[in-house]
């Protein structure tokens, strides 16, 4: 614990370490608070039954990626998830649009461009989902008497022009944070939102065990211990690598190479999950389209199937989906992510080598192919967690509220969120000369 205490001592001496932690508490606190604030024209005291319709299913998932907010009525009840899914657009038209492959090539400038093209892009998507949140409040429990003002345009117009502010507000915040906070933005606000969940879900779990004695203390400390365990496999999957053997040749007195005689050698560290937790995040954006198409077409048998299963987030149909989506996501983030040729090209300019691979093209297929290979599993393994949930409502009856912190979106968003972090934050230890978060906390000695 004292090491610990000296750590954070050693983070809070470095002035722009310190500066950049305040300010990202700052906007995150700006996020949660605007998460409480409610639309104007609406009664706060008649959305207990939005709250109660919202605790469970897709919608619950949608609430806690936004903090509560959905359940609020909140000016950010959409929360950041239309960032989120023009993001998602976006990178799947920089498949097939020339233009797209064109900006991802021209680097810095490239990348501005297809930011602000994602921004506007929010903005239309913002723009379509903020009227049907308002119209859908009445089918989620809301009293046509909570509207003050009535439905008509004089609330409806002001209160997307609100809800688009809200959303575009919090992909600022977001991009803020990033730019000049911690890192990690985006990420960190849906995770703030999901933690402000879990003492709820807990508290509403152990009143469950130990009021209407269905396990009692034991099971709930058996739940924990498994949780635990969870968290742990998270971590795991989040940290594993597979290290590839890189030799150089030692430059000789003139700046060449000697290319009999051999360098040291080094490790080229491919990560067992490189796309982190963008494919649970895309894969749960789509999910909310089977449920929406059965509901359009209820009429039909088919439809009513679908809106049935997939309002389901426990369900058989919803997690095979689910986890057929998580694998997909996987390899496809990684394949845009980790670019192979590039990392062969770095390398060959740096006069290193695999042994037993040819530079060039040859290096490039042989990542690629490894890539491939690890991937599998620890796309397998990623989906396996995503539905764990699923399992546990199933096999040890948990509330469907503290089931999602057993895997899923929830619990991974986390720990890779907060990996990340403690990585960032280690960062600036090291170029200091601090030993990181996860060591001593000594203050390094330079000579």
């Amino acid at each position: 614990m004292k090491k610990f205490i000296e750590t954070i001592s050693n983070i809070w001496k470095i002035d722009e370490l310190r500066q950049r932690i305040i300010l990202t508490l700052g906007l995150l606190l700006v996020y949660r608070f605007g998460a409480q604030v409610v639309l104007p024209g609406i009664d706060t005291a008649q959305l207990a039954q939005l709250s109660s319709n919202t605790e469970n299913g897709i919608l619950g998932i949608l609430n806690a990626f936004t903090g509560g907010a959905f359940a609020n009525a909140s000016v950010f009840a959409l929360g950041i998830m239309p960032y989120i899914s023009a993001s998602i657009v976006v990178q799947l038209m920089g498949i097939a649009i020339p233009y797209l492959q064109k900006l991802q090539k021209e680097g810095e400038s490239g990348r501005k461009t297809i930011n602000q093209i994602t921004r506007w892009l929010t903005i239309g998507i913002c723009i379509v989902q903020a009227p049907a949140y308002l119209y859908g409040l009445g089918a989620l429990g809301v009293p046509d008497s909570a509207f003050v003002l009535g439905k008509g345009l004089d609330f409806i117009v002001p209160a997307v022009i609100i809800l688009v502010t809200g959303c575009v507000f919090a992909m600022w915040l977001g991009e803020k944070i990033t730019d000049k906070g911690i890192g990690n933005g985006i990420s960190l606000l849906i995770m703030v939102g999901i933690i402000a969940t879990l003492p709820q879900a807990f508290a509403q779990e152990f009143v469950s065990r130990t009021a209407n004695n269905t396990g009692g203390i034991m099971f709930m400390l058996i739940e924990v211990i498994v949780w635990f365990l969870v968290i742990l496999a998270s971590v795991y999957l989040t940290m594993a690598v597979r290290q590839i053997p890189v030799q150089y040749a030692r430059r000789t007195a003139s700046g060449g190479y000697e290319k009999n005689v051999m360098g040291a050698r080094q490790y080229i560290p491919l990560k067992l999950n490189a796309s982190g937790v963008m494919p649970i995040i895309f894969a749960q954006a789509i999910m909310f389209a089977p449920s929406l198409i059965g509901r359009t077409f209820n009429d039909t048998a088919a439809g009513q199937w679908m809106e049935v299963q997939f309002a389901d987030i426990f369900g058989l149909a919803y997690n095979i989906l689910f986890a057929v989506l998580i694998i997909i996501f996987t390899y496809f983030y990684t394949a845009i992510t980790v670019p192979t040729n590039k990392m062969a090209d770095d390398l060959k300019r740096s006069g290193g080598f695999i042994p037993g691979i040819r530079p060039g093209k040859e290096t490039g297929n042989y990542l690629d192919k490894i890539m491939s290979l690890i991937t599998l599993p620890g796309s397998v393994f990623l989906a396996l967690l995503a539905v764990l949930p699923a399992v546990v409502v199933k096999l040890m009856d948990v509330q469907a509220g503290w089931a999602l912190f057993y895997g899923g979106t929830s619990l991974l968003i986390m720990v890779g969120v907060a990996i990340d972090t403690v990585q960032q934050v280690n960062s600036y230890l090291l170029n200091r000369h601090y030993d990181g978060l996860m060591k001593t906390g000594k203050n390094r000695k330079v000579a």
